[in-house]
């Protein structure tokens, strides 16, 4: 058997499927496996994933629909199965998987804009569940194709290799960061296509809580996040004003990842980084405003969440619309109006169980 598993969309939705790559090669020991994929950040996390056979890299967004329609067209016929990877529900993605034109062809139908997102163009589908997470959706939907499920609640997987953790041990060198410091990553930043800027907590915020976690836990922060979020990054830094404030730059999303192992807590807005910390298991404090938190709530980890908890709330679930705010006295106010003492008393009970903070 020959599978495809189109992962088109970003870094945080390629790591919620990597449960069920596993649940499909336990299924299919002997079939290659390939994902396709158009973000460089996918492609660093599935290279580095065993279960998978070879790693299909195209940015459609860059190349325009025709060099995209031939390429699709030299793949077609090549794979039995095809999987889009939930949340994909984009028209493009369903016609992408019926254009290579597997035999078996599986997706979610979603709750939303399903017809016009050409959901019937799949034969093999699940319904979608606004009570469920990522995971357990794309586990579902994968069970249905095998017939089978995982034993154990599995974990989110980002294996580092050993150029990664060599990377990382520079950089603590550089930086003169101890085995003994107290590390605490922020990412400030999240994706912002369809105006999902609109989720990220003020940078503001950022700078005033790092500035209280250096001063009253002698904390070192760093910051992270991708290449387009350099000028976010250190305008974070530069309102710190602190030497125990870094900005974290690599070449490539494993080597970040290898620095934010060493974490003892990460606190995050909803993003891919996100569920990067999840992957590696670390203590998380994700800073929620109108996302369904039953979707991306850090998975199989330590975590807590920020979150106002609004009459309106949550108010995003998965469509191709762009996230409005109805609200008529503060737009958005599930983000602006979410404190800097919320998110520090939640990071001090965090701290408490680390050693030498009282």
């Amino acid at each position: 058997m020959k599978i495809l598993i189109f992962a088109l969309s970003g870094i945080g939705d390629a790591l919620m499927f990597t449960p069920s790559i596993k649940l499909l090669r336990e299924s299919y020991p002997d079939a290659q496996i390939d994902a396709l994929c158009m973000f460089g950040g996918v492609r660093d996390i599935y290279k580095r994933n065993e279960n998978l056979n070879n790693i299909l890299y195209y940015n459609f967004m860059k190349e325009g629909a025709a060099k995209s329609l031939l390429y699709l067209l030299k793949l077609r016929g090549q794979y039995d199965l095809s999987i889009n990877v939930y949340p994909a529900n984009r028209k493009e993605y369903n016609l992408f998987s019926f254009l290579v034109g597997a035999k078996k062809r599986a997706a979610v139908d979603y709750l939303r804009m399903n017809g016009s997102n050409l959901s019937f163009l799949n034969n093999i589908r699940i319904k979608e569940n606004d009570k469920l997470h990522n995971v357990e959706e794309n586990l579902l939907l994968c069970k249905k194709i095998t017939g089978k499920e995982l034993n154990e609640r599995p974990s989110l997987e980002f294996p580092l290799i050993s150029e990664d953790i060599d990377a990382a041990k520079i950089f603590f060198s550089e930086s003169r960061i101890a085995e003994s410091d107290i590390v605490i990553g922020f990412h400030p930043g999240c994706a912002t296509l369809k105006n999902h800027i609109k989720r990220r907590w003020e940078p503001e915020k950022f700078i005033e809580l790092g500035r209280k976690l250096i001063k009253e836990y002698g904390a070192k922060v760093l910051i992270f996040g991708g290449p387009e979020e350099s000028q976010l990054k250190n305008e974070v830094k530069t309102g710190i004003a602190s030497d125990s404030a870094y900005v974290v730059e690599t070449k490539d999303l494993a080597k970040s990842a290898a620095i934010m192992k060493r974490c003892n807590l990460f606190i995050t807005n909803d993003s891919s980084l996100m569920h990067v910390a999840s992957a590696l298991r670390l203590n998380v404090i994700a800073i929620i405003g109108p996302t369904n938190t039953n979707y991306i709530h850090p998975w199989n980890t330590e975590h807590r969440i920020v979150s106002l908890n609004l009459e309106c709330a949550p108010c995003f679930f998965y469509s191709p619309r762009p996230l409005i705010c109805h609200r008529e006295d503060v737009k958005f106010k599930c983000i602006k109006e979410l404190s800097v003492e919320m998110v520090l008393k939640t990071a001090a009970s965090f701290l408490k169980e680390i050693k030498n903070v009282s």
